[in-house]
C-alpha cells in the first residue's frame, strides 16, 4: 500500500491512481494477476506497476516475452480457469501483432458457449499522442475494438475515474480494453479512495464534467483537458461550452448526451484518432438520428487528419487544439 491509500483521499496522478486500483483489485482477489513486457521489477515503461511485483511477487506481476499474441493468448487460457488476467499492452501501436487474440477469440469467447463461460481480461493500453514519441508509440487504435462485438472499451480521463473504473473493469466477466491516456499519466487529481458505492459512477456512464448553455462538446480521454481549456477561452468571449466526458467508448452512454444537445441544439465532437470511420462518426450519427429536431446545426467533428501519425515534430498540427475545437464552436453557432 502507498502512504496515501490509507486516507480517505490524496491528489495522485492518474498512473499512480491505476497503480493503487490494481493494488486493491489483487488485494481482494487473489485470482487477479498481471501479465506484460517488463511489469514486474521495472514496474513497466511508465512506472504503472511499480511496487506491484515485490509486493505480489512473480507469481501474480509476470514479465511475459514480447509477443502480445502470447500475452492475449495465454491470458484467454488463464480465464477459462477462473483467473482474472490483466495485460498491459507496452505501447498502442504494439497491440496489432494480438489483434487476431482479441477480435477473433477474445471477444467471442462467451457467445461462442452461450454464455456459459466467462472472459474476464482487461487490456492495459496505453495511447495517444502529446508525447514527442515516434511511430507506433502515439496511436489511438480504440474504434478497431470499439467496433468489434462481445469487447468493451472504456478510457478515463482523470486520476479517480482511473483509479475506480480500473478495478470495475476486473470485476467485469467480459473483456475489457482499457484505453489509458498516456499524455495524462502525470498530472495530479483527487482520488476519493472512500467514496461511497453510490457515489462511483458506473463503468459505462457517460458524464457531464462541465455545465454550460449553448454548445455541447463530447470526447473522451486526454481530449477532455484539451475540452475544457477550450470552453475556458471560450468563456472569456461570452460563449458558455457544456463538456461531456464519454468514460466508456464500447457501449456507449447517449443519454447525458443528448439531454445536453436537448439544452444547448449543438454538438461538436473531438478525439485524437483519425475522423474516418471513428468513434466520432459513430456517436455524430447516432445523435443526428435521435435528435434530429433539436438540433439547430449539424454535429461538427474535431479529430486527427486521416493520415498515418507523423513525427513528434509536427504532431502538435496533427492532434486537435483548443483552438480547432473553438473554430467548431463558431462554426455550429453560426448556423
Amino acid at each position: 500500500m502507498t502512504s496515501n491509500e490509507g486516507a480517505p483521499s490524496a491528489s495522485l496522478p492518474l498512473g499512480k491512481a491505476i497503480n493503487a486500483g490494481l493494488r486493491a483489485a489483487m488485494s481482494s482477489n487473489d485470482k487477479v494477476l498481471l501479465m506484460g513486457e517488463d511489469i514486474g521489477p521495472l514496474g513497466g515503461v511508465f512506472r504503472v506497476t511499480e511496487g506491484l511485483h515485490a509486493e505480489f511477487g512473480d507469481k501474480r506481476v509476470l514479465d511475459t516475452p514480447l509477443a502480445e499474441s502470447g500475452i492475449i493468448g495465454t491470458a484467454i487460457g488463464l480465464a477459462m480457469r477462473g483467473y482474472r488476467p490483466v495485460c498491459e499492452i507496452q505501447f498502442d501501436g504494439f497491440i496489432f501483432p494480438g489483434f487476431d487474440q482479441i477480435t477473433t477469440q477474445l471477444s467471442r469467447m462467451r457467445a461462442r458457449h452461450g454464455g456459459r463461460i466467462s472472459m474476464p481480461v482487461v487490456i492495459r493500453v496505453p495511447y495517444g499522442g502529446h508525447i514527442g514519441s515516434i511511430e507506433h508509440h502515439q496511436e489511438s487504435p480504440e474504434a478497431y475494438f470499439a467496433h468489434t462485438p462481445g469487447l468493451r472499451v472504456v478510457s478515463p480521463s482523470n486520476p479517480n475515474d482511473a483509479y475506480w473504473m480500473i478495478q470495475q473493469a476486473i470485476a467485469s466477466d467480459d473483456p475489457v480494453l482499457f484505453f489509458e491516456p498516456k499524455s495524462r499519466y502525470w498530472p495530479k487529481g483527487t482520488v476519493e479512495f472512500g467514496a461511497e458505492a453510490s457515489a462511483i459512477t458506473p463503468l459505462h456512464s457517460s458524464r457531464v464534467v462541465r455545465a454550460g448553455t449553448d454548445v455541447t462538446v463530447v470526447g473522451h480521454g486526454a481530449m477532455i483537458s484539451v475540452l475544457l481549456e477550450a470552453a475556458e477561452l471560450a468563456a472569456e468571449e461570452g460563449i458558455s461550452i457544456e463538456v461531456v466526458d464519454l468514460r466508456s467508448i464500447s457501449p456507449i452512454d447517449y443519454a447525458p448526451i443528448l439531454e445536453s444537445v436537448a439544452k444547448t441544439t449543438r454538438l461538436v465532437v473531438a478525439q485524437e484518432a483519425s475522423g474516418f470511420v471513428s468513434v466520432g462518426s459513430e456517436i455524430a450519427a447516432t445523435v443526428m438520428e435521435k435528435a434530429f429536431y433539436l438540433l439547430e446545426a449539424p454535429v461538427l467533428r474535431v479529430s486527427g487528419f486521416d493520415t498515418p501519425f507523423p513525427p513528434a515534430a509536427v504532431e502538435t498540427q496533427f492532434l486537435p487544439s483548443p483552438d480547432r475545437v473553438l473554430e467548431a464552436v463558431d462554426r455550429a453557432l453560426a448556423y
